[in-house]
């Protein structure tokens, strides 16, 4: 299994388009059409962090086959501002922006694993695994 796609991501119409194709990539590995909905939703929050924080960043879509098991991975890179204070940022409820404050902990719940990588001036790294049930 080597299905992978890049997402070049620098506006509104490019999240509509990670998340399509993150879809896309969920039903061909056998994902349930209401875990490729909250893959679709993760996706879309990443990728929307990027637009809003960074102006442009990628995000890399991969199938996943490891010990037996199936699955999806999504990186969501920047070169952004990065995330000053990253504990706050995975708080529910906090947005330095004019939002509701859940993407990165509400896609933290619908994946099995995140890792949130960022330093001042230097970007963001969001990995997430989820894996076929």
């Amino acid at each position: 299994m080597s299905a992978e796609f890049i997402v070049q991501v620098e506006r509104e119409l490019d999240v509509v388009s990670a998340r399509q194709k993150g879809r896309e990539l969920a039903a061909s590995i056998g994902f349930s059409s209401t875990d490729q909905t909250l893959l679709a939703t993760a996706i879309s929050e990443v990728a929307r962090n990027i637009v809003s924080y960074a102006n442009r960043g990628t995000i890399l879509l991969r199938a996943l086959s490891e010990d037996g098991r199936r699955g999806l991975l999504v990186v969501a890179e920047d070169q952004g501002p990065g995330i000053e204070n990253i504990e706050l940022a995975m708080r529910d409820g906090y947005s330095t922006g004019k939002s509701l404050g859940l993407g990165l902990p509400g896609a933290k719940r619908i994946v099995d694993a995140f890792e949130l990588r960022s330093a001042s001036g230097m970007g963001t790294t969001v990995t997430m695994k989820k894996w076929l049930r």
